[in-house]
């Protein structure tokens, strides 16, 4: 699945077209390296989102098309940094 898509499904960001501007902006990393909006998301993939001043870090637990609300946050764990 794509970065974009995954950062939407998991409702980590709201929105796919938000997510994709932060992939271009260089706002989001997987594994300790910048990722466009095509990377090719897998399990056990640590994301870092920088927005503003605030930093989410988590690893990819699932990797799901369709994904109920509730069932989301189980789709990744934060992690502290």
């Amino acid at each position: 699945m794509r970065l974009d898509k995954f950062l939407k499904v998991s409702r980590i960001i709201k929105r796919r077209t938000v997510a994709n501007d932060a992939c271009d902006a260089g706002k989001v990393t997987v594994n300790n390296k910048p990722a466009k909006a095509s990377y090719d998301v897998k399990v056990g993939d640590i994301l870092e989102i920088t927005m503003g001043a605030k930093t989410v870090k988590a690893e990819i637990l699932a990797v799901n098309e369709v994904v109920r609300k509730e069932d989301a946050p189980l789709m990744y764990k934060l992690i502290n940094n």
